[in-house]
């Protein structure tokens, strides 16, 4: 496969910007969670700390990535999408965006979001493209909408729709930056028929062990992460038609053959809903 880069998307950030290692950053322990190699002792600690006060922890975040590989194929091969804006994509891993929408159509063109320098060297190197489709990388917080979305034209046609990825990255925007809002102002770029992917962890379902396992992060990590209930997930997909079924915990939207059974339900909403 070959590499199809946006170079505004790029532009600008040849030096790659140093790198912290000394406090935990959320793609890194989330990278750790999942059993990958680039993440530090920083990371390792509060990833381990939070897993051991909430082991879910663990199947969590690789239920997480089956959501994500079902959410693409659907939009890929039900709804017909072709164009994915995906934010705080983190690190590379199994079954990316990109790897499974073009997998379903080659020409399906994928921009990945990200402010973390260790993400962006590795996005650079291995988010590669079809020959017939596109990939290229923002260098950018989910909390500047606006910049993600003018760069984001570089690559995407924002006069068709285009299916935006918000995987677990929400919850470490705080309250006092309007998480809502800013998703309210990323929608609006959007044309009809567009899509909103989303998840996030639950305030709401086993709320003593979530508390815990966040408290642990938190005094560890720079990015604070916020649980939120199922009513404050759902102002997300406000005015969107939710496709079936629904905002459910992550283990409810439907489960592959491949997906384990669990007696408990994980604490973290899912959903995707629908621009009208």
């Amino acid at each position: 496969m070959t590499s199809s880069w946006s170079k505004s998307a790029t532009e600008g950030h040849d030096a790659t910007p140093a790198i912290n290692t000394s406090v935990a950053h959320p793609a890194r322990v989330y990278d750790y969670w999942l059993g990958g190699k680039d993440n530090y002792p920083a990371d390792r600690a509060a990833g381990a700390a939070a897993a051991e006060a909430n082991p879910a922890i663990l199947i969590g975040v690789r239920a997480n990535r089956s959501f994500l590989r079902r959410a693409v194929q659907f939009l890929a091969a039900d709804a017909g999408i072709r164009q994915f804006l995906d934010v705080g994509t983190g690190l590379p891993s199994v079954d990316n965006t990109h790897e499974v929408a073009q997998a379903i159509a080659p020409e399906s063109r994928v921009v990945y979001v990200d402010n973390d320098p260790i993400v962006l060297a590795h996005a650079r190197a291995l988010l590669t493209s079809t020959p017939q489709g596109a990939t290229a990388y923002i260098d950018a917080d989910a909390r500047e909408p606006e910049k993600i979305l003018q760069a984001a034209a570089q690559t995407l046609d924002f006069g068709q729709p285009i299916a935006v990825m918000m995987l677990m990255i929400m919850q470490y925007i705080p309250d006092s930056d309007d998480p809502r809002g800013i998703v309210a102002r990323l929608l609006a770029g959007l044309a009809p028929g567009s899509y909103l992917v989303g998840s996030d962890t639950a305030k709401d379902i086993d709320a003593e062990t979530v508390a815990n396992a966040t408290g642990r992060l938190n005094q560890r990590m720079g990015a604070q992460l916020t649980p939120r209930t199922k009513a404050q997930i759902a102002g997300y997909f406000s005015g969107l038609e939710m496709v079936e079924p629904g905002l459910v915990p992550l283990n409810r939207w439907r489960p592959g053959p491949d997906d384990p059974v669990l007696q408990a339900d994980l604490p973290t909403y899912c959903g995707i809903g629908r621009k009208p």
